[in-house]
């Protein structure tokens, strides 16, 4: 969660510890070095700090201690719970949960093991029986076709797949899965997850590869009281479990307690009784986790409206992050996972990254429900899971449209007067226009959980899905607008959606910055957003950010905090002493350990005694975070930057060959490793290395483009123009590429040929800085003055506040 190179920019959704099977496009890790070619200002100043925070410095003390399971409990096991909870028990019983994995047998296996060859992309897997066992017979991770054995089952519906057995503890997900849908609806069949892909022998997306490896990136939320049991000097598992599914004390926590209570209290607690065994650290009952509001409430129709509000705001969000755990993209924070504590004290969420989300926030890769669920207007209003889900099934409460009935009127919501469709029809359900549904792993139809009003008005200029056109196919978002403004009058939900600052951050449009600072201000915005739009000004820093962090620092929510932490890397270390201190002491582990990862390279000199004590602290939270992920390379690389932070460069030197050990096929290692060699005057070993990493990697555009900047530091530029080249059209999609190949180009005297290299990367990313920088120049110098002040205008137009641009554009206006 903290993979932070040593230079350049990372972003990885491979490297964030969750599943990826359904992706919609290969989710690899794509890496970049820093555009150091032409570099621009990105020393960024705060202002002084508020006398909160000032005050908040004086009272640090030491970290809290997070919320973890009490010491003594242990996990008695469901069967003890179904004792008293018969009906729970009979309801979670054949549910997802309980089916989440289990042992192959003949009963829960449901693929047709009977020799069948199904055939993919020149790979033919054949799953067929062995007397009691089951076996898959595929090519496998040296090529080689083989056979191999099938120990658990994984999934039970829309898809069953199935755990293969490997040396070292492995077990991994085969990619070739059955379709357990009825036949009439397409399924009982074997089909492929990535019909689109090569995946071949070392690729990450092989079903030997580390993306499909159950011990790291499946375990933790398919099973109770998971212990990895990873060996890093053996590089092998020995993963443990409590139970082999999601049990009743994965969510509740463990149990002992809890029994000792019941086994005190066989009829309940009477009045004035103890709720809690006598020494007991566990809460009310003995229970380790509430999952209940306690502030009680119950929801209220309001006649007025037709919809329901909490008779009493909830006041804890226990059971959203009880969920949230599992039921959102994002990191693990802990070795072991407790099931207690808010969901930053134990996993790193993301926030609406491009590639994850489209610009307003609909689902876009497999994210998991949470951070769609919370940018919705029912998280605000209080709902939670359970007002929905029955939290032991994991059913809906009520067929139809029951569930939205219990909170919007349906003589006011599901009448053809509101939705404008034939009654009882599909169109006419409230999740066809509110949570509509995007299908992953090939057959797998997930619904959205922003439970949004539809904006076909926005869908074009965001690129984002339309509900009504995913019906409607043969027409355009125009026509849905127009038909959407006849229904509810023209000014229906017209106003400013949050999508449009993503959007246009994203793009680097002019005045995306003012929008994103307005963004962050606004309060009423779901924090995941506010989140998003701080790391989208962090890529850009300058005086509009320098304004932002100090109040994202002090916001209620930790993702925003988290957020706000991160921005500081653009300020120069030293400087970061004053900004970052409170959060040292922050309530939620992910905040304090992001914090002490940006003080690492901050001088002792500066740092007193007290605050010493807090920082190694924060900073021992922060390694031991990584030890979460200590069998994937990211958490290495992580760990080496921290070291070279630290002034220990050997320890990063080792940390990076650990990396490279684990995960060969992990792009940002290999760069680290060779950026570090040149920290160390050592370019000639980078060079070898980089080179060795271009053999072994399958897509190695960034790998092309460190060795071509190396190439240019050795003054080489001949060679480093064949190497920027590669990077440039191995991947068009990376703007810094065809800069530094136009840059090079240039400094060679082909000017030329740098123009139009340059003028083709614009089209495709027209509000780019650096490109419109370097074409300005590259035409003034080339006396081209005209076309040169073209370039600085539209540069000007970007950034009006910027005083070297202006200058430029004044001097080539006194040139014509």
């Amino acid at each position: 969660p903290y993979l932070s190179p040593l230079a350049g920019r990372l972003v990885s959704s491979f490297a964030d510890g969750v599943p990826t099977l359904g992706a919609t496009h290969r989710a690899l890790p794509a890496y970049s070095v820093d555009r150091v070619l032409m570099p621009r200002s990105t020393r960024l100043r705060l202002p002084a700090p508020t006398v909160a925070m000032l005050l908040a410095v004086v009272a640090c003390s030491d970290a809290p201690e997070p919320e973890t399971e009490p010491a003594g409990i242990s996990y008695v096991g469901g069967e003890a719970c179904a004792e008293c909870h018969a009906d729970e028990a009979a309801l979670w019983a054949g549910s997802h949960h309980d089916l989440a994995m289990q042992e192959a047998t003949d009963e829960t296996v449901l693929g047709d093991f009977g020799g069948e060859a199904f055939a993919h992309r020149g790979v033919t897997t054949r799953y067929y029986r062995d007397g009691e066992r089951f076996l898959v017979e595929t090519e496998g991770p040296n090529g080689v076709v083989a056979s191999f054995p099938v120990t658990h089952t994984f999934g039970i519906d829309p898809l069953q797949q199935y755990l293969v057995e490997l040396p070292g503890g492995r077990l991994q997900a085969h990619t070739v899965a059955w379709d357990t849908r009825p036949a009439e609806a397409g399924g009982q069949r074997w089909f492929h997850l990535y019909p689109d892909e090569e995946t071949p022998p070392g690729d990450v997306l092989h079903w030997a590869g580390p993306a499909q490896n159950w011990n790291y990136m499946c375990a933790e939320c398919h099973s109770t009281d998971l212990r990895k049991g990873y060996d890093l000097a053996l590089d092998t598992y020995d993963t443990q479990w409590a139970e082999i599914d999601v049990a009743c004390e994965a969510c509740h926590g463990p149990g002992s307690d809890h029994l000792a209570w019941a086994e005190e209290n066989p009829d309940g607690a009477p009045d004035g009784a103890p709720v809690a065994p006598a020494g007991a650290e566990s809460g009310r009952f003995g229970l380790t986790v509430e999952l209940g509001d306690p502030a009680g409430g119950s929801w209220v129709m309001d006649p007025a409206t037709g919809i329901a509000a909490r008779s009493a705001p909830p006041t804890a969000s226990r059971q959203i992050d009880a969920c949230g755990k599992c039921h959102s993209r994002r990191a693990s924070l802990l070795p072991e996972t407790p099931p207690a504590g808010p969901l930053m004290d134990t996993h790193l969420p993301r926030t609406l990254a491009e590639g994850l989300y489209y610009a307003d926030g609909q689902i876009l890769d497999e994210v998991y429900v949470w951070g769609s669920f919370v940018q919705s207007a029912m998280y605000r209003a209080g709902v939670l899971c359970s007002d929905c889900h029955d939290p032991h099934s994991a059913d809906l409460k009520a067929p139809g449209n029951g569930v939205c009935a219990s909170c919007h009127a349906p003589d006011r919501f599901d009448v053809p007067e509101h939705h404008f469709h034939e009654a009882e029809s599909e169109a006419a359900q409230c999740v066809s226009c509110h949570a509509p549904a995007r299908t992953y792993m090939v057959v797998d139809p997930r619904r959205d959980h922003s439970f949004r009003v539809p904006r076909p008005d926005l869908s074009e200029a965001l690129a984002a899905p339309d509900a009504c056109v995913a019906c409607h196919d043969d027409r355009s978002s125009t026509w849905a607008a127009e038909a959407v403004a006849g229904w509810y009058g023209p000014e229906r939900r017209a106003e400013t959606h949050y999508g449009q600052a993503i959007q246009a951050g994203r793009a680097g449009a002019a005045g995306a910055d003012l929008g994103l600072a307005v963004l962050v201000a606004d309060t009423v915005a779901p924090a995941i957003v506010r989140a998003t739009a701080v790391e989208l000004l962090a890529g850009r820093p300058g005086p509009v950010l320098g304004a932002v962090i100090p109040n994202a620092l002090q916001d209620p929510d930790p993702l925003v905090r988290w957020a706000g932490v991160r921005a500081v890397e653009a300020i120069p270390p030293n400087d970061r002493v004053q900004p970052l201190t409170p959060l040292l002491t922050d309530p939620v582990l992910a905040v304090r350990a992001e914090a002490a990862r940006l003080l690492a390279p901050v001088s002792r000199d500066r740092v007193n005694p007290a605050l010493a004590r807090i920082l190694d602290r924060a900073t021992s939270e922060y390694v031991e975070s990584l030890q979460a992920a200590l069998d994937h390379p990211s958490a290495h690389v992580s760990l080496a930057r921290l070291r070279a932070d630290q002034g220990r460069p050997t320890d990063a030197e080792a940390s990076l060959a650990l990396a490279l050990r684990i995960g060969p096929w992990f792009i940002p290692a290999w760069v680290n490793l060779a950026d570090l060699y040149r920290s160390q005057g050592r370019d000639v070993e980078g060079e070898a290395l980089l080179r060795e990493g271009i053999g072994v990697v399958g897509e190695p555009a960034p790998l092309h483009y460190a060795l071509g900047l190396l190439l240019v530091r050795a003054g080489r530029t001949q060679e480093a123009l064949s190497e920027l080249e590669a990077a440039a059209e191995l991947e068009p999609t990376e703007p810094g590429y065809p800069y530094a190949l136009g840059v090079a180009l240039n400094s060679e005297g082909y000017t030329d040929e740098a123009l139009d290299v340059l003028t083709s990367a614009l089209a495709n990313h027209a509000n780019d800085r650096d490109i419109l920088f370097a074409l300005a120049t590259m035409h003034r110098d080339a006396g081209s003055p005209g076309e040169a002040l073209d370039y600085a205008r539209r540069l000007a137009g970007l950034e009006p506040q910027d005083p070297s641009i202006a200058e430029l554009v004044t001097q080539l206006e006194a040139a014509l």
